[in-house]
Protein backbone atom coordinates (compact mmCIF):
# COMPACT_ATOMS: atom_id res chain seq x y z
CA UNK A 1 0.00 0.00 0.00
CA UNK A 2 1.46 3.31 -1.09
CA UNK A 3 1.73 5.93 1.64
CA UNK A 4 0.30 9.33 0.80
CA UNK A 5 2.87 12.08 0.52
CA UNK A 6 2.50 15.06 2.80
CA UNK A 7 3.28 18.52 1.46
CA UNK A 8 4.94 20.74 4.07
CA UNK A 9 3.10 23.97 4.85
CA UNK A 10 4.39 27.08 3.07
CA UNK A 11 6.70 29.31 5.03
CA UNK A 12 6.40 33.04 5.42
CA UNK A 13 8.07 34.93 2.56
CA UNK A 14 11.56 36.04 3.51
CA UNK A 15 11.90 33.88 6.60
CA UNK A 16 13.77 31.04 4.91
CA UNK A 17 16.62 33.44 4.14
CA UNK A 18 17.54 33.94 7.76
CA UNK A 19 20.38 31.68 8.97
CA UNK A 20 19.76 30.59 12.55
CA UNK A 21 17.97 33.74 13.76
CA UNK A 22 16.69 32.34 17.04
CA UNK A 23 20.05 31.38 18.43
CA UNK A 24 21.57 34.65 17.18
CA UNK A 25 18.90 36.77 18.87
CA UNK A 26 19.15 34.73 22.05
CA UNK A 27 22.93 35.04 22.23
CA UNK A 28 22.75 38.77 21.57
CA UNK A 29 20.19 39.18 24.35
CA UNK A 30 22.45 37.37 26.85
CA UNK A 31 25.58 39.33 25.92
CA UNK A 32 23.92 42.73 25.82
CA UNK A 33 21.90 41.98 28.94
CA UNK A 34 25.03 41.07 30.88
CA UNK A 35 26.77 44.28 29.84
CA UNK A 36 23.63 46.25 30.64
CA UNK A 37 23.64 44.83 34.16
CA UNK A 38 27.32 45.58 34.82
CA UNK A 39 27.40 49.20 33.65
CA UNK A 40 24.64 50.54 35.96
CA UNK A 41 26.39 48.86 38.88
CA UNK A 42 29.67 50.60 38.02
CA UNK A 43 27.85 53.92 37.73
CA UNK A 44 26.00 53.40 41.01
CA UNK A 45 29.19 52.67 42.97
CA UNK A 46 30.99 55.50 41.14
CA UNK A 47 33.84 53.32 39.89
CA UNK A 48 36.81 55.69 39.75
CA UNK A 49 38.20 54.87 36.26
CA UNK A 50 34.75 55.25 34.72
CA UNK A 51 34.08 58.52 36.56
CA UNK A 52 37.44 59.92 35.46
CA UNK A 53 36.78 58.98 31.84
CA UNK A 54 33.32 60.55 31.93
CA UNK A 55 34.66 63.76 33.45
CA UNK A 56 37.50 64.12 30.93
CA UNK A 57 35.35 63.52 27.85
CA UNK A 58 32.47 65.67 29.11
CA UNK A 59 34.76 68.62 29.86
CA UNK A 60 36.43 68.43 26.45
CA UNK A 61 33.09 68.29 24.64
CA UNK A 62 31.71 71.18 26.68
CA UNK A 63 34.68 73.37 25.79
CA UNK A 64 34.08 72.67 22.10
CA UNK A 65 30.34 73.32 22.46
CA UNK A 66 30.94 76.71 24.07
CA UNK A 67 33.53 77.69 21.46
CA UNK A 68 31.67 76.42 18.36
CA UNK A 69 28.37 78.32 18.49
CA UNK A 70 27.28 77.42 14.95
CA UNK A 71 27.91 73.71 15.42
CA UNK A 72 26.11 73.76 18.75
CA UNK A 73 23.01 75.32 17.17
CA UNK A 74 22.91 72.54 14.56
CA UNK A 75 23.43 69.91 17.26
CA UNK A 76 20.49 71.31 19.24
CA UNK A 77 18.20 71.07 16.22
CA UNK A 78 19.24 67.46 15.65
CA UNK A 79 18.80 66.39 19.26
CA UNK A 80 15.58 68.36 19.91
CA UNK A 81 13.72 67.64 16.68
CA UNK A 82 15.29 65.03 14.41
CA UNK A 83 16.46 62.46 16.97
CA UNK A 84 14.20 63.46 19.85
CA UNK A 85 12.55 60.51 21.67
CA UNK A 86 9.12 61.88 20.76
CA UNK A 87 10.06 61.88 17.07
CA UNK A 88 11.33 58.32 17.33
CA UNK A 89 8.18 57.16 19.11
CA UNK A 90 5.99 58.82 16.49
CA UNK A 91 7.86 56.87 13.81
CA UNK A 92 7.18 53.70 15.79
CA UNK A 93 3.49 54.58 16.15
CA UNK A 94 3.19 55.27 12.41
CA UNK A 95 4.73 51.89 11.56
CA UNK A 96 2.54 50.11 14.12
CA UNK A 97 -0.60 51.72 12.68
CA UNK A 98 0.45 50.69 9.19
CA UNK A 99 0.91 47.12 10.37
CA UNK A 100 -2.39 47.14 12.27
CA UNK A 101 -4.20 48.14 9.08
CA UNK A 102 -3.19 44.76 7.61
CA UNK A 103 -5.02 41.93 9.30
CA UNK A 104 -2.15 39.54 8.72
CA UNK A 105 0.34 41.86 10.49
CA UNK A 106 -1.62 42.88 13.58
CA UNK A 107 0.37 40.59 15.85
CA UNK A 108 3.56 42.36 14.76
CA UNK A 109 1.93 45.75 15.41
CA UNK A 110 1.14 44.69 18.98
CA UNK A 111 4.65 43.28 19.40
CA UNK A 112 6.28 46.51 18.17
CA UNK A 113 4.17 48.68 20.47
CA UNK A 114 4.80 46.44 23.48
CA UNK A 115 8.57 46.42 22.90
CA UNK A 116 8.72 50.22 22.77
CA UNK A 117 6.55 50.49 25.89
CA UNK A 118 8.81 48.03 27.72
CA UNK A 119 11.85 50.11 26.77
CA UNK A 120 10.21 53.26 28.14
CA UNK A 121 9.36 51.57 31.45
CA UNK A 122 12.87 50.16 31.77
CA UNK A 123 14.42 53.54 31.02
CA UNK A 124 12.40 55.40 33.66
CA UNK A 125 12.87 52.62 36.20
CA UNK A 126 16.65 52.73 35.85
CA UNK A 127 16.71 56.52 35.99
CA UNK A 128 14.88 56.37 39.30
CA UNK A 129 17.01 53.51 40.65
CA UNK A 130 20.44 54.90 39.72
CA UNK A 131 19.46 58.58 40.20
CA UNK A 132 22.67 59.89 38.67
CA UNK A 133 23.10 63.69 38.56
CA UNK A 134 23.61 65.29 35.18
CA UNK A 135 26.72 67.34 34.41
CA UNK A 136 26.58 70.89 35.76
CA UNK A 137 28.30 73.73 33.89
CA UNK A 138 28.50 77.45 34.76
CA UNK A 139 28.16 78.33 31.05
CA UNK A 140 25.78 75.59 29.92
CA UNK A 141 24.56 75.45 26.34
CA UNK A 142 21.51 73.25 27.00
CA UNK A 143 19.54 71.81 29.89
CA UNK A 144 17.58 68.64 30.65
CA UNK A 145 15.44 67.27 33.44
CA UNK A 146 15.33 63.86 35.13
CA UNK A 147 18.29 61.73 36.14
CA UNK A 148 21.19 61.14 33.77
CA UNK A 149 21.52 57.36 33.47
CA UNK A 150 20.64 55.97 30.99
CA UNK A 151 20.32 58.47 28.14
CA UNK A 152 16.71 58.38 27.00
CA UNK A 153 17.63 59.79 23.59
CA UNK A 154 20.24 57.09 22.97
CA UNK A 155 18.07 54.26 24.26
CA UNK A 156 14.95 55.29 22.34
CA UNK A 157 16.84 55.70 19.07
CA UNK A 158 18.48 52.30 19.52
CA UNK A 159 15.19 50.56 20.26
CA UNK A 160 13.16 52.10 17.45
CA UNK A 161 15.89 51.84 14.80
CA UNK A 162 16.84 48.34 15.91
CA UNK A 163 13.29 47.00 15.84
CA UNK A 164 12.55 48.48 12.43
CA UNK A 165 15.80 47.14 10.99
CA UNK A 166 15.00 43.69 12.33
CA UNK A 167 11.53 43.79 10.77
CA UNK A 168 12.99 44.74 7.40
CA UNK A 169 15.46 41.86 7.61
CA UNK A 170 12.95 39.30 8.86
CA UNK A 171 10.46 40.01 6.14
CA UNK A 172 12.92 39.88 3.27
CA UNK A 173 13.33 43.54 2.28
CA UNK A 174 15.67 44.12 -0.64
CA UNK A 175 19.38 44.58 -0.08
CA UNK A 176 19.36 48.22 -1.24
CA UNK A 177 16.56 49.13 1.16
CA UNK A 178 18.19 47.30 4.07
CA UNK A 179 21.56 48.94 3.39
CA UNK A 180 20.03 52.42 3.25
CA UNK A 181 18.03 51.78 6.42
CA UNK A 182 21.11 50.45 8.20
CA UNK A 183 23.13 53.54 7.27
CA UNK A 184 20.35 55.87 8.43
CA UNK A 185 19.93 53.95 11.68
CA UNK A 186 23.67 53.97 12.40
CA UNK A 187 23.90 57.73 11.85
CA UNK A 188 20.86 58.31 14.05
CA UNK A 189 21.92 56.08 16.94
CA UNK A 190 25.55 57.20 17.01
CA UNK A 191 24.70 60.80 16.20
CA UNK A 192 22.17 61.28 18.96
CA UNK A 193 24.65 59.91 21.49
CA UNK A 194 27.28 62.43 20.39
CA UNK A 195 24.79 65.31 20.60
CA UNK A 196 23.89 64.51 24.20
CA UNK A 197 27.52 64.61 25.35
CA UNK A 198 28.33 67.62 23.16
CA UNK A 199 25.50 69.63 24.74
CA UNK A 200 26.71 68.76 28.22
CA UNK A 201 23.52 67.08 29.39
CA UNK A 202 24.90 63.53 29.67
CA UNK A 203 28.04 61.72 30.66
CA UNK A 204 29.50 59.34 28.03
CA UNK A 205 28.57 56.28 30.11
CA UNK A 206 24.93 57.46 30.13
CA UNK A 207 24.93 57.22 26.35
CA UNK A 208 26.70 53.86 26.39
CA UNK A 209 24.12 52.61 28.87
CA UNK A 210 21.31 53.76 26.57
CA UNK A 211 22.85 51.93 23.64
CA UNK A 212 23.38 48.71 25.60
CA UNK A 213 19.92 48.72 27.17
CA UNK A 214 18.29 49.56 23.86
CA UNK A 215 20.17 46.75 22.16
CA UNK A 216 19.07 44.37 24.91
CA UNK A 217 15.41 45.29 24.39
CA UNK A 218 15.74 44.76 20.64
CA UNK A 219 17.41 41.36 21.06
CA UNK A 220 14.87 40.16 23.62
CA UNK A 221 11.96 41.40 21.50
CA UNK A 222 13.36 39.71 18.39
CA UNK A 223 13.82 36.41 20.22
CA UNK A 224 10.28 36.65 21.61
CA UNK A 225 8.77 37.37 18.20
CA UNK A 226 10.58 34.42 16.64
CA UNK A 227 9.53 32.09 19.43
CA UNK A 228 5.87 33.10 19.48
CA UNK A 229 5.59 33.20 15.70
CA UNK A 230 6.90 29.64 15.29
CA UNK A 231 4.44 27.09 13.86
CA UNK A 232 2.22 25.69 16.58
CA UNK A 233 3.21 28.34 19.13
CA UNK A 234 1.19 31.43 19.82
CA UNK A 235 0.11 33.77 17.04
CA UNK A 236 -0.03 32.59 13.47
CA UNK A 237 2.97 33.52 11.37
CA UNK A 238 2.32 36.63 9.34
CA UNK A 239 2.96 37.59 5.76
CA UNK A 240 3.55 41.03 4.32
CA UNK A 241 3.13 39.89 0.73
CA UNK A 242 0.97 42.16 -1.46
CA UNK A 243 -1.75 39.50 -1.55
CA UNK A 244 -2.12 39.43 2.23
CA UNK A 245 -5.45 40.95 3.37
Amino acid sequence: MRRASVTPPPTEPGLSRLPGPRSAAGRAAWVLGSCSAVLPALVAVRWAPLMAFDEAVARACHRWAVAEHGTTRVVRVLTDWVWDPLTMRLVCVAVALGLAARRSARWTAVWLTAACALALLLQHGLKAAVDRPRPVWPDRVDSARQAAFPSGHAMTATVVCGLLLWLLHRHGAGRALRSAALALAAVSVLGVGVTRVWLGVHWPSDVLGGWLLGGTVVAVAAAAHQRWSAPGRGPVRESWSPQAP
